[in-house]
């Protein structure tokens, strides 16, 4: 009873690793997290973008709710004062700590990472944050740079370091810290990479070699994809490797080599990473808290790496939204640990050769808003309840569904009882989009919530993706369902990779009611 969390969410990691069945990545740290997780194959970000999805997932809402589409507004003002997920935890005893990027920083999060409010203490920013877009990589001409790709030499770097590394150090801090006071801790930690820039110790770069780096299988722009749904990789073509190349915009596309030296330094990266969570899970162990933490692993979204011809997010196709997801429970996902035994000692990416399967795996359809009832129901405490119709005025409610019951997988029956929401059909992802026009335009990627005309909305089931651009009016965050100015359906099965557009083939009511519901 009364489990400690730990809450590692990752930004922009789309589900490139060993247990998601990736055959290129080195992630064994990952991998053994997941071989003792419940770990979710199709779980879904409510927006492809950092900001607004982790506003949705601490508070529980979706993006329509928090009415945070873009950077800059804060929902206690600028919607309702909701309660989040730490707040809640923090409400029930918890000791509620924040390492590296949590929130969004700036306006989104009232410039303190919501802080009373969410957290114990003030939050802790690695000190390297800062120099993050700065020239700190190095050309041939032995020149300083701000490029996309940027394997470095960390001993280099400003202050010897990088952000991620410090968050790792200061995360390991607080676990002994709350394991000497006996304190029950919410800890929360957010890692950096692989967002860009893909600045990353240039010895990962030795567990991808050139000749195994491959294209996406589809690096072309869709045939039938609306102009609406693309998005023009803006924030790639400012990087200065990238605006040398002077691609064309909208449409790229990149180079074949430079689209391969992209993909190769995201899995670098992502290594990386993977390192980081080792020695984040290693140090559990020595502090003899594996026993009595929750661990959670998730992202606030993914990243396409050259699929339909896009880079970055910012966008409803799977590359963008699907994000990894495990929770490891003990006594729950696997077998209590006796003491001193070791669940997660630490693994070299460079000697380790893996392929641990994971513990249990869901493939139900499941949302990152419903992280706030899952976690609470999974400690113990209170779930918050559904929220009403309209939920402006209500501080605590949550509207997405506690997964727990979909832990068991030998359990996974549609039928449910009068304690569950039931869904009379299969459950449902949602994610939208906005855009400033139907064309891409230099603000597609970001627009200002006073430049959105468009939304698209996005359903994802197990069997398919259904989205609908319609018009959006910014002044009362509302949209118009009888004004479509596009539609996408993909049929997963034959369409693992969503290239072809069937929406204008079929009578699609079925679905347009149940996006409208």
């Amino acid at each position: 009873d009364g489990m400690n969390v730990l809450f590692i969410v990752v930004d922009d990691l789309r589900p490139v690793l060993g247990c998601y069945g990736d055959k290129l990545v080195k992630s064994p740290n990952i991998d053994q997290l997941a071989s003792q997780s419940v770990v979710f194959s199709n779980a879904y970000a409510q927006q492809a973008v950092c900001a607004p999805s982790r506003v949705s997932f601490l508070t529980g809402r979706r993006p329509d709710t928090t009415r945070l589409y873009d950077f800059y507004s804060y929902w206690r003002v600028h919607a309702g004062n909701y309660s989040t997920m730490p707040q809640y935890f923090k409400a029930n005893g918890y000791v509620t700590l924040s390492v590296g990027k949590v929130f969004h920083p700036g306006v989104s999060s009232n410039y303190s990472d919501d802080y009373p409010y969410s957290w114990s203490v003030p939050p802790f920013h690695p000190s390297t944050e800062k120099y993050e877009n700065d020239k700190t990589c190095r050309g041939k001409d032995g020149k300083l740079y701000a490029n996309l790709v940027c394997p470095v030499d960390v001993t280099e770097m400003p202050s010897g370091t990088l952000p991620d590394i410090q968050s790792t150090e200061e995360a390991i801090r607080l676990l002994n810290v709350m394991k000497t006071n006996k304190e029950k801790f919410f800890l929360a930690v957010g890692y950096h990479k692989p967002h860009i820039p893909l600045r990353y110790p240039q010895e990962f770069l030795k567990l991808y070699p050139w000749e195994n780096i491959t294209l996406a299988p589809d690096p072309w722009v869709p045939e039938k994809l609306p102009s609406v749904a693309y998005n023009p990789w803006t924030d790639i073509r400012q990087r200065d490797d990238v605006k040398a190349l002077n691609v064309s915009f909208p449409y790229g596309p990149l180079p074949d080599d430079f689209q391969r030296r992209i993909r190769q330094s995201y899995y670098a990266a992502v290594s990386y990473l993977d390192t980081q969570v080792g020695l984040l899970l290693n140090a559990l162990d020595d502090a003899g808290l594996s026993n009595s933490t929750i661990v959670v692993f998730t992202a606030d979204h993914g990243w396409s790496l050259g699929e339909h011809g896009e880079w970055a997010k910012y966008s409803n196709f799977d590359v963008a939204t699907h994000v990894p997801l495990m929770f490891y429970v003990p006594g729950m996902t696997t077998s209590s640990v006796s003491q001193g035994e070791r669940v997660f000692p630490y693994l070299d990416p460079f000697s380790h050769i893996l392929g641990l399967v994971p513990q249990g795996r869901s493939k139900k359809v499941v949302e990152l808003v419903s992280l706030f009832p899952t976690l609470a129901e999974l400690a113990g405490l209170q779930v918050p309840p559904a929220c009403p119709e309209t939920s402006f005025h209500v501080a605590l409610c949550t509207e997405g569904a506690s997964i727990v019951r979909y832990f068991n997988a030998s359990e996974e029956k549609d039928g449910c009882d009068d304690t569950w929401r039931c869904f009379d059909e299969e459950p449902v992802a949602f994610s939208q989009y906005p855009r400033p026009a139907d064309t891409p335009q230099w603000n597609s990627d970001k627009p200002k919530l006073k430049d959105i005309r468009i939304m698209g909305y996005s359903m994802r089931t197990v069997d398919y993706r259904y989205t609908v651009w319609v018009r959006f009016y910014p002044n009362n965050f509302s949209a118009n369902f009888e004004d479509v100015h596009a539609g996408e359906l993909y049929m997963v099965e034959t369409d693992p990779n969503q290239d072809y557009n069937i929406y204008n083939n079929i009578s699609h009511g079925v679905f347009f009611k149940k996006i409208r519901g």
